[in-house]
């Protein structure tokens, strides 16, 4: 599969997950440089959104603004994967304010490998968003045709209104 990236076409490492699909096992970081794997995710809805960079304006957009969406879902849970360093996404978080997400990293590649969503010719994970109800099954997915521009939010939140209900403030 292809996306465009700084106007390229650039091929991912193999064939995405599609809705239907177990999510792979992987293992990602945390901010306290703890291994988190993948099926401690589970257990609620899951709302993955995939982003190359923290420190670009699209990744940075978009990780606040499903950082402003988590508290509506408190029957979901929300994380941000970059390829950023731990030392990194604990600096963009502590200058941003995003507390009510998780932002975890693939430094090591393990969830860009497992779910084919790496670029490597450009040495970073390409821009997605993956839902999934408890059990790990994935029940939506968007991968971003060109990674300079932002998912549709509003789809990704509908797919996971379908799992969870949704709580106004």
């Amino acid at each position: 599969m292809k996306v465009k990236f700084n106007g390229q076409d650039v091929e991912l490492e193999g064939n995405p997950p599609q809705v239907g699909d177990q999510l792979p096992k992987f293992k990602l970081f945390n901010q306290n440089d703890e291994k988190v794997k993948m099926a401690q995710l589970l257990g609620k809805p899951l709302m993955l959104s995939i982003v190359p960079d923290l420190q670009t304006p699209v990744c940075s957009t978009q990780t606040h603004k499903f950082n402003q969406q988590a508290d509506h879902y408190p029957n979901a849970t929300f994380v941000t994967i970059s390829n950023n360093t731990i030392a990194q996404q604990k600096n963009w978080c502590a200058a941003e304010g995003v507390i009510n997400l998780q932002i975890l990293s693939d430094e090591e590649l393990s969830f860009g490998y497992a779910t084919n969503l790496y670029l490597p010719n450009m040495g970073v994970l390409t821009r997605a968003i993956l839902v999934t109800d408890a059990e790990g099954t994935i029940t939506y997915e968007e991968i971003v045709p060109d990674v300079a521009n932002e998912p549709d939010y509003l789809a990704a939140l509908k797919a996971l209104e379908k799992l969870t209900s949704r709580v106004d403030e």
